[in-house]
C-alpha cells in the first residue's frame, strides 16, 4: 500500500466518511477557499491509480468509493510512525503520548485494561 500525500489523505478522509461520492460531493465538504473541480478530480484520479479508490460511471458522472479500508491505512500509518519516529518501539510512542498529552490516571488505567485484555 502506497503512502498518501497530505492532500491525498485529506480527500481520502472525506471519501471514507461519505463512502460513495462524486467530485462535487467532495468539494462541498472541503473548507474555503474551495479548490477548483479539476484539482479535486486530479487528486481523485491519483488515489484511484494508487489503488485506494474505484468508481462507477453514470454517463459522464463518476461515483467514487474506497477499496482500501480506513483501518488498514491507519494501521500502516501507525506502523510507519512508530518505525520512523520512535525507533520501532511502541513503548516509546506510548511514553511520548503519556508525557505530551497529559493523560489522566483514569485514561492510563483504561489503556492498561485494554492491554491486559489483549494479552489474555
Amino acid at each position: 500500500m502506497k503512502k498518501l500525500t497530505r492532500t491525498e489523505e485529506e480527500i481520502m478522509q472525506i471519501i471514507w466518511k461519505l463512502e460513495r461520492c462524486t467530485v462535487r460531493d467532495i468539494r462541498e465538504v472541503l473548507g474555503e477557499p474551495k479548490p477548483p473541480h479539476s484539482t479535486v478530480s486530479s487528486v481523485v484520479r491519483i488515489l484511484e491509480n494508487k489503488g485506494f479508490l474505484s468508481h462507477k460511471a453514470y454517463g459522464k458522472t463518476y461515483e467514487y468509493f474506497p477499496i482500501i479500508e480506513k483501518e488498514d491505512y491507519s494501521r500502516l500509518s501507525i506502523k510507519n510512525l512508530v518505525q520512523n519516529y520512535f525507533e520501532g518501539s511502541v513503548n516509546r510512542l506510548v511514553s511520548f503520548l503519556v508525557q505530551e498529552e497529559n493523560l489522566k490516571p483514569k485514561e492510563i488505567e483504561e489503556l492498561l485494561e485494554k492491554l491486559d485484555k489483549k494479552d489474555k
